[in-house]
């Protein structure tokens, strides 16, 4: 192996290691313990260092948000390789909840922070393509003329919307499997 290579591999595996440790240290205390001081001193290495690999905190935030997306995809499609089209759907949302509820630092890295991640246009990076094609596949069996993207963009929405009340206290936990109940049965409807 040439110098170089070797260079490349230890850049490479520092890299990594700043990504995890900002994670692990988002979920454990929460990413305003995050900062590019602490992640040094966490990983041993000086910040500027850390700078030659990231921009700053949003730039590390966007990197793991970034895995987080294909961690998600594989999950969703795991769920979904059912042959019944509404069990696979419910598979779907059920695995995208708990996806969220397991890793609540995580998703607000790809959902609630700013990140420098352009969603849904021509340069969006695949990972969040891999994601939205996940959600997809488990929706678009029911668009049923409708806009298959467009009705995905709706779930997803939804989804999001009933993780971000639930987490916040606004919504009762007692009626969380109604409220996924009647998510589903709307998005599952088949026009006449």
């Amino acid at each position: 192996m040439s110098t170089q290579q070797r260079r490349e591999r230890e850049r490479a595996q520092r890299h990594d290691l700043i990504v995890k440790t900002a994670r692990k240290l988002a979920e454990s205390e929460g990413w305003d313990a995050v900062t590019t001081r602490r992640l040094a001193d966490e990983i041993e290495y000086s910040q500027p260092v850390l700078y030659s690999h990231f921009a700053g905190k949003d730039a590390i935030v966007a990197a793991v948000a970034l895995e987080g997306f294909t961690e998600l995809a594989v999950r969703l499609r795991a769920a979904t390789r059912t042959g019944e089209p509404r069990a696979a759907l419910e598979g779907l949302a059920r695995a995208y909840m708990a996806f969220a509820e397991e890793n609540p630092a995580l998703y607000d890295a790809m959902f609630t922070m700013a990140v420098d991640l352009p969603f849904g246009q021509d340069d969006t990076p695949e990972p969040l393509r891999d994601g939205f094609q996940a959600l997809l596949s488990g929706v678009a069996q029911f668009a049923d003329g409708r806009d298959p993207a467009i009705l995905t963009e709706v779930a997803w929405s939804a989804l999001h919307g009933l993780i971000v009340l639930s987490r916040g206290g606004r919504l009762p936990a007692s009626g969380r499997e109604a409220r996924l109940t009647l998510l589903l049965d709307q998005l599952s409807v088949t026009r006449c």
